[in-house]
């Protein structure tokens, strides 16, 4: 497996278990009463700087443990990266522009401030797939 690829496994990986740590705390959180009275902004930062955390120990790891390899990319390394890039932000975008209209909307900052959460998880997800499949099945690039 090129040192590439693994990178985009663990960057998919801990995005999705730092997501559901803060759907499960959150939802744990919320009891009987409405969600969006639920305290969230706390947890909202401490799961994402744990996954930041979290992602810099994996791609340290990976890089130890795969020695010379490590860091040496060549073109399609570059490319695969690129197109997984660009398939990834998709979902800021959709994130985004959700947000902004609920906040024209006047909707609560729980549920903006959670769009934006999800759609900054699912490019991380989505650009890591995109990785994964390049590798093991090839790309066309254009």
């Amino acid at each position: 497996m090129a040192f590439e690829e693994k990178r985009a496994w663990a960057m998919g990986l801990v995005a999705v278990a730092g997501y559901a740590a803060y759907v499960v705390l959150v939802l744990g959180r919320a009891g009987d009463g409405p969600l969006t009275g639920t305290p969230y902004a706390g947890t909202l930062l401490w799961t994402v700087g744990a996954a930041i955390v979290a992602s810099i120990v994996a791609h340290v790891g990976i890089a130890a443990a795969s020695g010379e390899e490590a860091g040496v990319t060549d073109q399609r390394d570059r490319e695969i990266g690129r197109v997984g890039e660009h398939i990834g932000q998709s979902f800021v975008i959709v994130g985004a522009v959700a947000a902004l209209l609920m906040a024209l909307a006047r909707w609560d900052h729980f549920w903006i401030a959670n769009v934006l959460y999800l759609g900054f998880v699912l490019s991380a997800v989505l650009g890591s797939v995109a990785r994964i499949v390049a590798y093991r099945r090839g790309f066309q690039s254009w």
